[in-house]
């Protein structure tokens, strides 16, 4: 069916944008009437006007040449894909506008361009107020994750004093542990939360690099090996010696929310991590000998708060684990694969790009230290928190001393060298515990170990093991945690009877 002229004319006038039919010399020969509501001019003011009219000054002598290049090859797009576009309104003031463009050819022959402009003002509007939005989020997320994290930390500390008291009295053991239980599932919790909040707001952002397979790995079964075991399982995992290419941090997230999902739903046997080589990927795999997963579950597993069924046993957790862990995957791009047999198991592949393993770093030449006890500085800006662990430490045996700031620490150093430094990471007046250790450091002019104990899960937490000698645990944890961390650090420091025998 054609269509008549007046058909057409009628069909632009009740298109909800201002529309305009510029000719191949960029002459305006229609306006309709919606031109009036964006741009301020009535339609007949601009006929035979240039099109240029309706764009600021600047914009006018490069857009000549492109509506040369676009008379060229004309086609059905939008204009300036990937740029800020800008009208001019007959008052003088800019504004925001999306213009899509459509080629028509006359029966003459003539090319015809049709212009739909959009004012996009209040689109432009909502994107910044979401940008904003999602700022405050990620700000509000990581006040959180630090002061949600500190009582915890603090509790953890207290009860592994009160554990310690408490030695010879089953009741008051008893007591504790299921405090500590409590605790946990808490801490769990909050992790969850914080990181589902973390990454939808895009506050985590991932860095590549070569890694060994083995150091990540390792690192989660040390983890959740305590967990296991007190469950009366094995995690099982044999060295590949592989190196991959990712972000090892995330990674090492994503392979621990697995295995704690594992964990949870198996009551017997074992948590087995693998490694396997596949042309230039590398399969990690965790597989338990748990309850398994049905079927017409698998797909569903990922989806936030969903929990397989466990029949009458009562669901742990928010079911958030498995949610993080396609998100993580997402955010690295890799690929996840899940295969299950209900009553015999489930498998959980991670693929990640393989590569040459780098190699180990070198540390410097080591200290030594007494053979028991020795001299911590805690770097805490919280006195609750530091006070905990000052507490714990010395009924250890350890000599404690405490510090707030830089300023602080200088001064505790010199009046005793301590053999380790254990810092949070951020201190109050823009001070992290970063630059306290590298100002310790330099100040006895010795690589002191050092084990920051944070809340923050940020990239520049974490990326602080470019000082070397440097652990990174995250609040809140364990006081046997933080006792295994610190008398790994001080062991790795003497002359023992493992060096001579290595000799």
């Amino acid at each position: 069916m054609n269509l008549s002229g007046e058909l057409a004319k009628s069909l632009l006038e009740a298109t909800p944008d201002a529309t305009v039919i510029v000719d191949s010399d960029g002459t305006i020969v229609f306006a309709n009437t919606q031109i009036r509501v964006t741009f301020g001019y009535d339609p007949a003011e601009l006929v035979g006007q240039s099109v240029e009219i309706l764009m600021p000054p600047r914009f006018r002598e490069v857009h000549a040449v492109h509506r040369d290049l676009f008379n060229a090859k004309p086609r059905l797009r939008p204009m300036g894909t990937g740029l800020s576009l800008y009208g001019l309104h007959k008052n003088g003031t800019e504004f925001p506008v999306e213009i899509s463009l459509s080629p028509v050819r006359t029966p003459s022959g003539a090319l015809l361009v049709v212009a739909a402009i959009r004012d996009a003002t209040l689109q432009k509007t909502t994107e910044h107020q979401l940008i904003e939005a999602n700022k405050a989020k990620s700000r509000l997320l990581a006040a959180a994750s630090h002061d949600l994290r500190q009582p915890l930390q603090t509790l953890n500390l207290l009860n592994r004093v009160a554990r310690r008291e408490a030695a010879g009295n089953p009741r008051l053991e008893m007591i504790i542990d299921r405090q500590q239980q409590a605790l946990d599932t808490m801490s769990e919790l909050l992790a969850a939360v914080l990181d589902i909040g973390k990454l939808d707001s895009g506050a985590v952002v991932a860095e590549r690099k070569d890694c060994a397979v083995d150091e990540i790995v390792e690192r989660v079964v040390s983890d959740f090996e305590p967990q296991a075991i007190e469950k009366g399982l094995s995690i099982v995992y044999e060295p590949c010696g592989e190196g991959c290419r990712t972000d090892p941090e995330l990674l090492r997230r994503l392979l621990g929310n697995l295995v704690s999902n594992a964990i949870r739903y198996t009551e017997r046997g074992e948590v087995r991590l693998r490694c396997a080589a596949r042309g230039d990927k590398l399969d990690l795999e965790v597989s338990d000998t748990g309850i398994g997963i049905a079927a017409d579950q698998l797909d569903r597993i990922f989806e936030e708060f969903y929990q397989v069924d466990r029949g009458s046993r009562r669901p742990e957790g928010l079911g958030l684990g498995l949610s993080i862990v396609r998100r993580l995957a997402d955010l690295l791009q890799l690929d996840i694969g899940v295969r299950s047999t209900v009553g015999e198991g489930t498998t959980f592949t991670v693929t990640v790009p393989r590569c040459e393993p780098p190699r180990a770093e070198a540390h410097g030449a080591r200290m030594s230290v007494p053979t028991t006890g020795g001299t911590i500085l805690v770097i805490d800006d919280e006195p609750a928190v530091a006070e905990a662990t000052s507490l714990m430490l010395e009924l250890e045996g350890f000599n404690v001393r405490i510090a707030s700031c830089a300023q602080e620490a200088l001064e505790r150093v010199t009046e005793c060298a301590p053999d380790l430094l254990i810092s949070d990471y951020h201190l109050r007046g823009g001070e992290t515990g970063l630059d306290v250790v590298a100002a310790v450091r330099r100040t006895l002019e010795a690589d002191i170990p050092a084990i920051f104990v944070t809340g923050d899960t940020a990239r520049t937490t974490i990326d602080a093991a470019h000082l070397g000698r440097v652990r990174v645990l995250t609040k809140p944890l364990r006081g046997d945690e933080l006792l295994e961390t610190i008398n790994a650090e001080l062991a790795s420091l003497r002359p023992g009877p493992r060096a001579a025998a290595s000799t």
